[in-house]
């Protein structure tokens, strides 16, 4: 009897047990199958809101893709958050990481057509999934106040500004899609503005609430390979639309080599390196994974237009605007974020003149895309310029002896 009283018991601590409190930082924590799960929910929502800007590529399809986008980010970011700084191994947190996976493969069904039609019901959605997200971390903050008092003014405005949230996003159900997309694009900027003042100000920063882990790190990382999937999903999804000959897959290839371009530059150059824990730098290090992010499935967005396009004698300025932009939106990204880098600061001898590059290379894709050429030529161009960066920064490295960190 005893032994199975202490079972149940053991059974219920494991289903039951409260969050992480603050500052109990797993600082050898490895991403656990469970974040890898997590992720796989947004390769829908994301393709949803990627389909979207393919089948409507000028500059209103871009703004509302970007209101969508970040959005999602913003969700991302919560949730991984959560996991990261609260998440324990047991019953508990599986089920409210299941909960919140439920929720949001609703979400995907609304997501392409978010901006328009499905706009209600994506708001109702998405609010509750803030909602969830409001309860996770008031619970955090019911611990604090016992365990870690300290915290309570990170918390009080965590989840002060979640509630609002909610609130915003579920009343914008019931507006009509004009003004409902304006405020959700005031939405996303308060919530932009907010990570990057709470990383600037004492007491409520977020530098004193989260430390800079291998496993934060990688996080990041994956999102990025997430998105990355979108080239790919854009590269067959162009292929099929058309009849496959030599030009389409001379198009297609190179524009696969742009994915490759993107993963090669961002992990050899940001990912698995960590930010400085200072304020300013780990929220700005957080915040420019939402362009590198966008400019990435963006760019998958726009290989649709490129591929069926293989054979024209020049690019339509539509998706040669928007493919070569998003490539100059990462790479100014990426500067962002090695300026937070611990490794911008140990071998400025490499990320010093790197980040001129990047951002030249930046200006450079922006020309290609002005002169609208033909997919092959703009494709290759566009290649040709991520390449070119990544071989800058191997010379760079290799002559400051840097190679076996850079």
């Amino acid at each position: 009897m005893t032994g199975g009283s202490g079972a149940k018991s053991q059974f219920k601590r494991w289903l039951t047990a409260p969050p992480r409190p603050h500052g109990q930082i797993i600082k050898d924590r490895t991403v656990s199958n469970l974040e890898l799960f997590y992720d796989l929910v947004y390769v829908a929502v994301i393709t949803g809101a990627a389909n979207r800007l393919t089948h409507d590529i000028s500059l209103r399809g871009f703004a509302e893709f970007a209101v969508v986008f970040a959005m999602m980010w913003i969700a991302w970011i919560n949730g991984s958050l959560y996991i990261e700084l609260h998440g324990r191994e047991d019953g508990r947190t599986r089920l409210l990481v299941f909960l919140q996976m439920g929720i949001l493969a609703l979400l995907a069904v609304f997501t392409e057509r978010a901006a328009g039609s499905t706009g209600a019901q994506f708001a109702l959605v998405y609010g509750a999934f803030l909602a969830l997200m409001s309860w996770h971390w008031w619970s955090v903050r019911q611990l604090d106040r016992t365990e870690r008092p300290e915290f309570l003014p990170i918390t009080a405005w965590y989840v002060g500004g979640m509630v609002v949230s909610t609130a915003i996003v579920v009343a914008s159900g019931f507006l009509p899609a004009e003004p409902r997309l304006l405020l959700w694009a005031l939405y996303a900027v308060g919530w932009i503005g907010g990570i990057y003042f709470a990383g600037t100000r004492p007491r409520i920063g977020i530098a004193e609430g989260i430390t800079p882990t291998e496993s934060l790190v990688e996080r990041f990382g994956l999102f990025v390979i997430i998105v990355l999937g979108e080239v790919i999903f854009g590269v067959v999804e162009g292929l099929n639309a058309v009849e496959p000959d030599l030009q389409t897959i001379a198009v297609g290839s190179l524009a696969l080599i742009i994915g490759f371009g993107y993963w090669w530059l961002y992990f050899d150059l940001v990912g698995r390196r960590k930010p400085r824990n200072t304020r300013g730098s780990l929220a700005a290090w957080m915040l420019s994974h939402l362009p590198i992010t966008l400019s990435i499935t963006a760019s998958g967005a726009a290989i649709v237009s490129l591929v069926e396009h293989a054979h024209d004698a020049a690019t339509p300025a539509g998706t040669a605007w928007l493919i070569a932009g998003a490539v100059a939106i990462g790479l100014v990204a990426m500067v962002i974020a090695i300026r937070q880098l611990e490794d911008a600061v140990r071998i400025a001898a490499v990320y010093r003149p790197l980040q001129v590059a990047l951002a030249l290379g930046a200006v450079v894709a922006l020309l290609a895309g002005f002169i609208t050429p033909s997919p092959l030529v703009l494709a290759g161009l566009l290649v040709a310029i991520l390449s070119a960066l990544w071989f800058f920064a191997v010379a760079r490295s290799l002559r400051s002896g840097a190679w076996s960190t850079a």
